[in-house]
Parts: structure tokens; sequence; C-alpha cells
């Protein structure tokens, strides 16, 4: 089910172990082949396919799309909340609907920068309401295997406006994809350092970081399909119900 599409009567009348899909994604700058709401849409239409092939199981709401963007925030047209806002707005979501009774609880992502807010809300919730079932993921994490398989960049990993994410924006929306812009992009610490934290211009001449000028559309069906795929399998395992035994 499709929260925006729905009457609070209707909302009302579902059952309380439909799971609730947040999708979060950004408003931020993906270099200049890519439009700033690139985050939000695949995020959305990730969450879409799910809730089309789970649909009696699952409420979908629309996408938190002010994200946690401050490491982007130098480049023009970026919009960022600021961490504590955005833990409070997903928290809001989330409390909205355990208000009603609702008890399970999945978040969709498709921005980095989101993935640790997201985890520390959860965290922090699961603490003060233990009967609620809560979960996030990148959705890139369902497709890693499939990532890696058709990435032929040195970079065989989702980074950002990369071979991955062009790609599946040439398989959801290439209209909205400057082909003739795509540039690969990426600077590294000299000496190579892997434990500070940077603000994306310091590791970025233009915003992107990886090997864009590979991106296809065949990659991105592979990629965006595997990524479906095992959400799914992830919606059919908690809808079931989550039980815990030994693993010895």
């Amino acid at each position: 089910m499709i929260l925006a599409d729905l009457t609070w009567k209707e909302v009302d009348a579902l059952s309380r172990d439909t799971i609730v899909v947040i999708p979060t994604g950004s408003l931020e700058q993906h270099a200049a082949f890519l439009p700033v709401f690139t985050d939000s849409l695949i995020a959305t239409a990730v969450s879409q396919a799910v809730e089309a092939r789970t649909t009696d199981k699952i409420l979908l709401t629309p996408c938190l799309w002010l994200g946690a963007s401050g490491h982007h925030i130098n480049f023009v047209g970026t919009c960022s909340a600021s961490m504590q806002g955005y833990i409070e707005s997903l928290k809001a979501v989330i409390e909205s609907f355990e208000r009603h009774g609702f008890h399970r609880f999945l978040i969709i992502n498709g921005h980095g920068g989101n993935d640790q807010p997201n985890g520390v809300t959860l965290r922090m919730i699961k603490e003060q309401k233990q009967h609620l079932t809560l979960g996030h993921s990148l959705y890139a994490k369902f497709g890693e295997a499939t990532i890696a398989e058709q990435l032929q960049g040195k970079l065989n990993t989702m980074q950002h406006a990369c071979e991955a994410e062009v790609s599946l924006m040439l398989h959801l929306h290439p209209d909205k994809v400057r082909t003739s812009l795509l540039r690969d992009d990426g600077l590294r610490s000299q000496p190579p350092t892997q434990t500070l934290v940077k603000m994306w211009d310091e590791i970025s001449e233009e915003g992107s970081f990886g090997f864009a000028t590979l991106g296809t559309a065949e990659k991105g069906k592979a990629i965006f399909e595997a990524c479906v795929d095992g959400l799914v399998q992830e919606i059919e395992a908690i809808h079931r119900g989550i039980a815990f035994h030994g693993i010895f």
C-alpha cells in the first residue's frame, strides 16, 4: 500500500502487522551530470518496486528527502538538515505510526550520509520501545554481489555519482542524465589515510567519486533488480516474524 494514496480511514483499516517502509534520500549535488535529487529518486524507485511485489505486507511512506548532507554543503544546490534535525524528523515519522499501533518499521536508504544517523535513531527508539521491530539499510547492500560483478572501473562498490549510480539513473531516468558531461573523478589523500572525516570537496574536484563514464542502463537494470529482489526477501522474512535460535 502507498500511504500518499490512502485516506486516514483506509490506513486505520490496515493490519498493525503491516511493515511501515520509509525511504530516505537527499537533495544534494551529484556532480555536473546527475540531478540533485538522485538519491531520493533511486530510493523511491527501489521502494516502489518492492511495494509492487509486497503490496499486502507494507505501507510505503513518501521519501524523507531532506537528508544529512552537510559534507556536500560546499557545492551549490545542496540542502541539508542538521544531524539532530534529521534524526528528529525520522523519529517523528516512526513515532506517529507507533502511536496508532504499528510496530514494524524498515528504512530503505538511498544516501550514505543518512546511514549512521538512521542507525543511531533506531537504536535510541529501540532502547525505549523494545517491542518495536526496527530495521534499516542502504538499498545497495542488497545488491553488493551484483554491483561487484557489473562494475568495470577500479572501484567495484557504490560510491557517489559513480559508475553504479549513473547506471541506475540511466535505467530509471535516462532523460535526467547529462551524458555529454559524464566525467571520472576522485581524489586520494597523500600520504594515504583511512580514518579522516572529510568534506566532499576534499575528495572530489567536481562532486563525483568513481568511474561515471562506464555507466550503462544495462548495468543499472541488473543492479536495480538485485536490490529489489534482496529487499523483497527481507520484507518477507520480517513479515513472517523473527525468532532467534542458537548458532551452534
